[in-house]
């Protein structure tokens, strides 16, 4: 398989790429540089093609680029996620008015 050949790629994979890229386009990104910026990170989320074929080593089922923390919040109580939530929501009011 060449370089920058996408047969291994599935057309979700394909769709996500394209989709990725129209962003980064839409916030001034020259068209070239969303292309390779939008498979870097399809790659970094599925760990490449998943179609059959290729080594195979090493491939997690995870999506690291997908995740968002959650380590912070997981760790406190309720009672302190609601006062924070609360005091968040004081600041925006305060903020807007």
């Amino acid at each position: 398989m060449p370089q920058g050949d996408k047969s291994r790629y599935t057309d979700k994979q394909i769709r996500k790429a394209e989709h990725i890229a129209d962003s980064y386009e839409s916030r001034g990104v020259p068209h070239d540089e969303a292309e390779v910026r939008a498979w870097a990170t399809v790659n970094k989320d599925d760990g490449g093609g998943k179609k059959p074929g290729g080594s195979g080593r090493g491939r997690s089922g995870d999506h690291p680029a997908a995740r968002a923390g959650g380590a912070a919040s997981a760790s406190r109580t309720p009672e302190e996620r609601s006062a924070s939530a609360r005091k968040a929501a004081a600041t925006r009011k305060a903020r807007a008015g």
